[in-house]
């Protein structure tokens, strides 16, 4: 998997990543990379879908956040998290300077509405639900996308320090949630 679930919105009730870590019976609210995929397909067959698909590629991103020129991008972290630098892999570099390139406004939003506001948060909400659904899902949040990065980086076996950096989480307690429902730790056990 690329890069393209590492920064998915940083947007959501910070409340609910807490019961996450907290109850080991919840049920699965992350998408595996196959379902990531699916989900970000159906965002480009929308009326904006190049806007769409990168939007849920990175979220809440003004323009200056965005160095094309080193391929990185600062991801501003909300409700206390780490903010930081990330590097922009080849596909959302490309997919930035293809939506850019409709774009004959100066407006500082990285994303805009169809009025040339930034999206508010109810419009996001409801561009994941739309696009969810279009895709087969049901009962999927923006939040849901950021623990399919946390999973997907886990499931890979990423070291808990550097899944806590990638995501901003200020404490260790908040990571380690991937690890619990990442399968991958458990290959190999009784070989």
């Amino acid at each position: 998997m690329t890069n393209e679930t590492a920064t998915i919105f940083d947007v959501a009730n910070s409340d609910n990543v807490k019961s996450a870590v907290t109850d080991p019976h919840r049920p699965k609210d992350f998408l595996d990379p196959t379902e990531v995929k699916l989900f970000l397909d159906a965002a480009k067959t929308g009326r904006q879908g190049i806007r769409d698909h990168l939007l849920f590629l990175m979220i809440d991103l003004r323009r200056d956040d965005v160095s094309l020129d080193r391929a990185t991008l600062w991801v501003r972290r909300l409700k206390g998290s780490n903010s930081g630098m990330h590097p922009i892999e080849g596909d959302e570099l490309r997919a930035i300077r293809r939506y850019l390139a409709t774009r004959t406004d100066a407006l500082p939003w990285l994303f805009l509405s169809e009025r040339k506001s930034k999206l508010s948060r109810f419009a996001v909400n409801y561009l994941v639900d739309r696009t969810a659904q279009a895709a087969g899902f049901t009962d999927l949040h923006p939040h849901c996308l950021r623990h399919s990065c946390g999973y997907a980086l886990a499931d890979k076996g990423i070291d808990l320090r550097t899944i806590q950096e990638w995501l901003g989480h200020r404490s260790i307690e908040m990571t380690v949630r991937y690890t619990r429902i990442s399968q991958r730790r458990f290959n190999g056990l009784w070989r």
